[in-house]
């Protein structure tokens, strides 16, 4: 029998059988397991539950904190490696300017703590358990000297130790925190309880979308009219995910995967949507932009169809200016080399051809000051995502 799949995501979900694709809006008064099973039970009944394949983006991504000794080492390798498991970074902090910071207020999922190769010793004190003191967080994984560790045991409780990602040579050792990181993920995915309840109708392990998503990117160039190098954005209502090839990456020490993921958290069009409009207030060209739009800021009060628009017209430019030399971020892509650039989600959905290509040759002209015009590519019908839950 062919295999039924499905995706949860934080606004929408997505049927796929052989015949069709269904997408319904999720009733946010109901249990995911309830409203889905209302829509599409009599698809759902027709499957065995070893046939149904479930993937979810509904928990919206990790967030973390990551302290560390140094910007050009312990804080940058983990950087990358949490970002590329698909981590929210919300703070890094140098241990040694560990005063001067602020305490987060919300709830942290993991903090990270690095630093030293496995010769160095002395390194953390009580400063260092004063600031955990005050942190709300629900994982701690440190992964710097051996050295530290029965230091850090002593007075760090449910402490998670990994191997150090720094040897000896500098050299970064990525594996192990991003196995545990990805699992992590996957845990708080599969933890929550609207999920946990899909397990009454699949036997197989329940994925998070991004994860099946990066698995077609090395299948994309047979299947669909892109020319590498390219990016992949996905838009969705808590975040926006971009996948990307490492060839257009500089400064990459992360050298395993062939293509990488960054997730923004807070640049949903749902369930982020006020974090995206204060991330568009605090962009200078977002009222030249609105104006190129034929819209005012009034925009940003308003619902229905033509701010649905605005809103992930503004998400695409927002995470372009993210991942240009015009902010300083984790990353800057070579957004002058990309060929094509590939767009999937609910996006796909709202926004016509002609709309997107718009954004992104204003955001070409505006930012970068380049007549370069990238193909746009549109997966319409979700085969990027069908595509990677087929060859789970």
């Amino acid at each position: 029998m062919s295999k039924l799949l499905i995706d949860i995501g934080s606004t929408y979900f997505k049927v796929c059988t052989d015949k069709a694709i269904e997408q319904h809006f999720r009733d946010f008064n109901k249990d995911i397991y309830d409203d889905l099973t209302h829509k599409c039970g009599e698809t759902i009944r027709g499957y065995e539950k070893g046939d149904v394949y479930v993937c979810s983006s509904a928990n919206g991504g990790l967030s973390t904190l990551i302290i560390g000794l140094t910007d050009s080492y312990s804080l940058k390798y983990a950087k990358n490696i949490a970002f590329n498991s698909g981590i929210n970074i919300i703070e890094t902090v140098i241990y040694q300017n560990i005063e001067d910071y602020s305490i987060p207020s919300d709830l942290i999922d993991v903090v990270i703590v690095v630093g030293g190769i496995d010769s160095a010793s002395n390194i953390f004190d009580a400063t260092l358990f004063g600031y955990l003191d005050k942190l709300n967080y629900s994982n701690i994984v440190y992964v710097g000297s051996s050295a530290e560790v029965a230091n850090l045991q002593k007075n760090i409780n449910d402490l998670i130790v990994l191997p150090n990602i720094i040897d000896n040579k500098l050299h970064i050792v990525e594996e192990n925190l991003k196995e545990y990181l990805t699992n992590l993920y996957q845990a708080d995915i599969v933890g929550k309880e609207d999920i946990k309840s899909l397990y009454d109708i699949t036997s197989n392990q329940i994925y998070s979308t991004p994860y099946i998503v990066n698995k077609t990117l090395p299948l994309l160039d047979a299947n669909f009219s892109v020319v590498n190098p390219y990016i992949l954005i996905d838009i969705g209502g808590a975040t926006t995910d971009i996948h990307y090839s490492k060839d257009l990456v500089d400064d990459n020490i992360v050298t395993q995967n062939e293509y990488d993921r960054l997730v923004f958290k807070k640049l949903g069009v749902y369930k982020s949507k006020e974090s995206l409009i204060f991330a568009a207030e605090n962009n200078e060209f977002t009222y030249e932009l609105l104006t190129h739009l034929k819209v005012t800021e009034n925009i940003f009060e308003e619902s229905g169809e033509k701010a649905l628009k605005v809103l992930m017209q503004l998400a695409i430019f927002l995470v372009l200016c993210k991942m240009s030399h015009y902010k300083k971020a984790y990353i800057n892509l070579k957004l002058l080399s990309i060929n094509s650039i590939v767009l999937t989600g609910g996006i796909t959905k709202v926004l016509s051809d002609e709309e997107i290509e718009d954004i992104i040759s204003f955001f070409y002209t505006k930012i970068l000051n380049s007549k370069h015009n990238p193909t746009v590519v549109m997966d319409k019908n979700y085969d990027i995502w069908t595509l990677g839950a087929k060859g789970n």
